[in-house]
């Protein structure tokens, strides 16, 4: 199965109201690897100033967006690569923010969002490790002993939570579970679906 694993990056998160979207992300995950050859990055121009503390924490400042795509441009770009590798899945690390910064993108340029089915690894986390609470995507990374790339980068982000992805993945077969329907079901059980 293929699945999508992505992140965002924004100039805060007060994205219902001032803040905005400046870089999309994403990389594929099919059963249980990473493909290299599947990545998607681009910057996206917030028409807005980003803040010193943005671009400490992110590496990303006004000149690296200036020229970058609109936040429509970018949102078309990345569910257009999602549609041709017929991804089944979404996956992020505190997916429903992700999903959150893109629904409020879209409603600006007065474009509904389709829902769209996607696994937080917070939620598979709490499954099969329900004494965990830390949040911190690196260190559950430590914890589940799996790669760790540049923190607050939505590319290096991505491929930690691909990699964490894959970890729990492997304990969940450990379990006993196999299939699609399963894995939907025990982290549905938990999503955060009122944010969408």
């Amino acid at each position: 199965m293929q699945f999508t694993v992505f992140d965002t990056e924004a100039t805060g998160f007060n994205i219902a109201t001032t803040d905005r979207l400046i870089e999309i992300a994403a990389v594929q995950v099919h059963g249980l690897e990473v493909q290299e050859h599947g990545k998607f990055q681009t910057y996206v121009n917030p028409n807005r100033q980003i803040s010193r503390e943005i671009t400490k924490l992110t590496k990303i400042s006004d000149n690296l967006v200036e020229n970058a795509p609109t936040s429509l441009e970018a949102i078309e770009a990345f569910f257009n690569h999602v549609n041709q590798l017929e991804t089944v899945c979404l996956v992020g690390h505190y997916v429903s923010f992700d999903m959150l910064v893109l629904k409020h993108e879209l409603r600006r340029n007065k474009l509904g969002f389709k829902k769209q089915q996607a696994i937080d690894t917070l939620d598979l986390i709490g499954f099969i490790a329900p004494s965990y609470d830390m949040r911190d995507l690196h260190n559950y990374a430590r914890a589940f002993n799996s790669r760790m790339y540049e923190r607050h980068t939505a590319m290096g982000d991505s491929l930690t939570t691909a990699y964490l992805f894959i970890e729990l993945l492997q304990l969940f077969k450990q379990r006993g579970y196999q299939t699609w329907g399963e894995l939907l079901q025990e982290t549905d059980s938990q999503i955060r679906t009122s944010l969408f």
